[in-house]
């Protein structure tokens, strides 16, 4: 029996975008495009939930064709300007995910002040990764803080920057790697103390012969170097057996030290000091000094007279105040108090500064600028800290904060027709006091109607039976309490909608004698009966950059039903140019909202196509166009320049007229072009002349010629290709020829009949070697078919068929996020 191993490795290749409108992926390994079933070894899908934004690529048991560059590119196919974004990544059988290690001690224990490096390396990974320091939570380094690759110098540091320092490692490969250390800046915060008396006894006073303890705590870092010592008047104190000293586990945060005095004696009477201290140093001592005496006595908390009820208006400034006596004196703590299971079910109430809890050395709690939702209970409690360690002492106060009150809606537009009648209604949402509410209507400053809410009523509503010239304007409704009122606002108008422009036709744009041009304009009105009956738009348009404005009307015959297509043929455009065009529908109350649109065009050519020809004779190559998703571009070259020295026994001598100073466009299949590289060049864009465009037997039929040269034993192929631009581009192969032709020019010709907007395309590919130049020269479309057609042409229509979308912007990152094995 023989055993045998089968290993498979498997890599994810993951391409994410963000942004509108949603992008194409394109995925390239090298120059070879990939697509889902041109290799077997190749899976290319969207993981679930990801709504577009990710495309992943899956190299299914590696091969050695798979290691190479690859490309992932997103595209929204060019529209508003937006170019095609791409991102790298290079795969090769070091490709490693990364590895890094810290050069420092962890923990990190240092005095303040002083300058702390951080060292961070790569030990693994293939790209290279790149490192980076963070802070938990997203928290940003210090300030003073400077990062060179993976060090981090923190100068003079202070307390508040220790803590948590992670190392972050990414290369795109698996997911990053972190590791964290902690830096402890010696220090010694939050001092107190608090005083317990005899646990034996029912009784919070201090008194001879019980016993008594006083415990002192302090948080310290590191804490394992935390010192306590003790003093009585100044003096070292040591434990004994009526004085016993302890202390809390070092590990323990904060420490704590207790003092129990054992059967107090008059001569125990005193002033107690625990200091605390870092073992090391580093930090200045924390002295904390308790008295004890005949006077020590345990606090009592109460509220004065007429200040437990409190009543204030929103915005004002109140002070909540409790007494507390006794010595010392304790911190107060203020709290809110839940006033129903209910509230307390859907968020806990916080103090003004949205703590849970406040301080207060003097008993006092300032809230300034109060609002309605600070209203409610108040407990004043003593804390046992600097104090008694005993039941707390509480008080509670009751505050009631008054608001003007709340209506809706705060502002609406109403649009009406003449003699129409309407209603307008103003809700009371809340209000404190709530008795006692009047309402007031007015239109403008005329008084229309006021009265009283009942406790059965939250709204008042106004009636307008037939609306008149002037019933138009500015309605408010006022309803007030004590402390203020609250407005609703109606606009009442006879302003139309804005139209709203509709998709351009297909062929939207035409030609009335040369350099000047016409566009069909296209839009709906919105909501055209909730006023009067539109009796004509006002029609503005301006060459943009230019001040002047053209303006007419249109007048409109009967009434306009809601997404009723309304055109306009806008004449007399000159020129490729961009106009802002503005439109404002009038009706009996004036103008009504105004819409604009920028129309941008540009047409070399007749768009109502009767013929085109181009020698490429001039520089501007009658506004052919490079196509930017090929590996090369075409090249305008004549013979007398050409260098047959470099590349022989290949490409034309003259042009199709054979001059010799004529110019033709040609592919260079020197290096550095391998083997089935393409380049592709486009015609201008031409309109068709369809009278519909659901029917291919209303498009008229062109006829497209050209000239070729095909000479070269490495000759690779030349196609054409109809481009049509409906919703969605389409490429429809229509002329295909390979091979090597002679030294000779050959003219083609091949019959079109395109549906929409449309471009030619001509593709030349590059042979196996550099013998393969391949030329074009007098390109020409003529309308109606072609008259004895040489042959080798391939006659096919494409059909567009998906819907526009409309851009914003991309962004593009691509990870290697996985490897399986």
């Amino acid at each position: 029996m023989k055993e045998q191993f089968y290993s498979e490795r498997t890599v994810f290749l993951r391409c994410a975008s963000n942004g509108n409108p949603p992008v194409r992926y394109t995925w390239r390994r090298g120059r070879e495009v990939l697509s889902q079933g041109s290799d077997a070894g190749v899976e290319i899908y969207e993981p679930f939930f990801t709504q577009g934004e990710t495309k992943i690529l899956k190299l299914k048991n590696l091969r050695p064709q798979d290691y190479a560059e690859y490309t992932c590119i997103s595209s929204v196919r060019n529209i508003c300007g937006i170019g095609d974004k791409s991102a790298h990544f290079s795969l090769t059988n070091l490709t490693a995910p990364p590895s890094i290690k810290l050069l420092l001690e962890d923990p990190m224990v240092v005095n303040p002040g002083e300058t702390i490096t951080l060292v961070c390396v790569a030990s693994g990974g293939d790209p290279r990764p790149t490192l980076t320091w963070v802070r938990p939570g997203g928290e940003d380094l210090p300030r003073r803080s400077v990062v060179n690759g993976g060090t981090l110098t923190i100068p003079a540091v202070t307390v508040e920057e220790g803590g948590a320092y992670t190392c972050l490692a990414s290369n795109h490969v698996g997911s990053p790697v972190k590791k964290s250390v902690s830096v402890l800046v010696r220090g010694l915060r939050k001092g107190r103390f608090w005083i317990t008396p005899d646990p034996y006894h029912n009784d919070d006073n201090i008194q001879i012969g019980r016993e008594v303890k006083i415990s002192c705590q302090v948080e310290a870092t590191p804490p394992e170097e935390l010192h306590f010592i003790w003093l009585k008047n100044g003096r070292p104190l040591r434990s004994s057996e009526r004085m016993v000293i302890t202390h809390t586990d070092t590990n323990v945060s904060p420490g704590t030290t207790n003092l129990d005095i054992i059967d107090l004696k008059f001569t125990d009477f005193g002033t107690y000091t625990c200091v605390a201290s870092l073992a090391n140093g580093g930090s200045p001592e924390i002295s904390i000094d308790v008295n004890i005496s005949s006077t020590t006595v345990p606090p009592e908390l109460t509220v004065p007279r007429g200040h437990s009820h409190l009543i204030a208006q929103e915005g004002d400034t109140v002070d909540l105040q409790c007494l507390v006596s006794g010595k010392p004196k304790p911190i107060i703590l203020w709290s809110r108090v839940e006033e129903s299971s209910a509230v307390a079910a859907v968020a806990p109430l916080t103090m003004p500064d949205g703590s849970a809890e406040m301080e207060s050395y003097d008993g006092v709690l300032r809230i300034s600028n109060v609002t309605r939702d600070m209203s409610g209970t108040y407990r004043c409690q003593t804390s046992q800290y600097n104090g008694f360690n005993v039941k707390p002492r509480e008080a509670l106060i009751h505050l009631v904060v008054q608001f003007p009150p709340v209506v809706e809606p705060t502002f609406t537009e109403v649009r009406q027709a003449l003699g129409r009648a309407f209603s307008l209604t103003c809700r009371l949402l809340q209000a404190h006091p709530a008795r006692l509410l009047r309402y007031e209507w007015k239109l403008g400053s005329r008084l229309l109607t006021v009265g009283q809410f009942s406790h059965q009523r939250d709204d008042t509503t106004y009636l307008v039976k037939a609306l008149n010239r002037e019933g138009y304007g500015e309605y408010t409704c006022d309803i007030t309490n004590e402390v203020g009122a609250g407005r609703c606002t109606y606009l009442v108008t006879g302003k139309a909608y804005a139209p709203e422009f509709y998709y351009d036709a297909r062929s939207a744009l035409w030609q009335n004698r040369p350099r000047a041009y016409g566009f069909k304009l296209q839009w709906t009105q919105m909501e055209p009966s909730a006023v009067d009956r539109i009796l004509a738009y006002r029609l503005g348009f301006r060459q943009m950059g230019q001040s002047r404005w053209w303006e007419q009307q249109i007048p409109i015959e009967g009434s306009i039903q809601k997404g009723e297509l309304l055109t306009y043929n806008l004449t007399e455009l000159i020129k490729p140019e961009s106009y802002l065009v503005r439109l404002t529908p009038i009706t009996r109350f004036g103008e009504g909202d105004t819409t604009e649109r920028v129309i941008s065009y540009s047409t070399p050519v007749n768009p109502h196509l009767k013929e085109f020809q181009c020698g490429f004779e001039e520089e501007a190559i009658c506004l052919f166009t490079q196509d930017k998703a090929d590996e090369f571009d075409w090249t305008r070259h004549s013979a007398a320049t050409r260098n047959t020295k470099y590349t022989p026994n290949t490409g034309p001598s003259s042009d199709h007229n054979g001059s010799k100073q004529g110019y033709y466009m040609y592919i260079e299949t020197s290096r550095p072009r391998q083997d089935g590289d393409k380049a592709r060049l486009l015609t201008p864009t031409f309109n068709s002349n369809a009278k519909s465009s659901a029917s291919l037997s209303n498009s008229p039929a062109y006829c497209f010629s050209f000239y070729y040269h095909m000479y070269g034993k490495h000759i690779g192929a030349l196609n054409v290709f109809l481009r049509q631009k409906g919703p969605t581009v389409t490429d429809t192969s229509v002329w295909s020829l390979s091979g090597n032709q002679g030294d000779q020019w050959l003219q083609a010709k091949v019959n079109i009949q395109p549906t929409t907007a449309f471009q030619m395309l001509i593709e030349g590919v590059r042979g196996a070697g550099i013998e393969g130049d391949i030329a074009i020269d007098d390109v020409a479309i003529q309308e109606g078919e072609c008259t004895h057609p040489p042959s080798n042409n391939l006659r096919s229509l494409g059909h567009p068929s998906s819907p526009h979308i409309w851009p914003l912007s991309i962004t593009l990152s691509m990870v290697l996020i996985g490897f399986q094995r």
